[in-house]
């Protein structure tokens, strides 16, 4: 996992422990990137099964 990627998972792990899923919007406004990198970076998390998104109840499985 890169330093950006925890960085990414660590910004969603952290808002789901509120209640929240951040959105690109959350996610570029926190990271300073732009949307293609969150993009690579959220696949390439989902790929090497660090995390999984649960399609029925909308939220993010770690």
């Amino acid at each position: 996992m890169t330093n950006f990627e925890r960085k990414v998972y660590q910004i969603i792990v952290n808002m789901h422990l509120y209640g929240k899923n951040p959105t690109l919007n959350d996610l570029k406004r926190k990271t300073g990137k732009n949307e293609q990198e969150i993009r690579a970076a959220v696949k390439s998390l989902m790929r090497n099964d660090e995390l999984k998104w649960d399609k029925k109840q909308k939220k993010w499985i770690f």
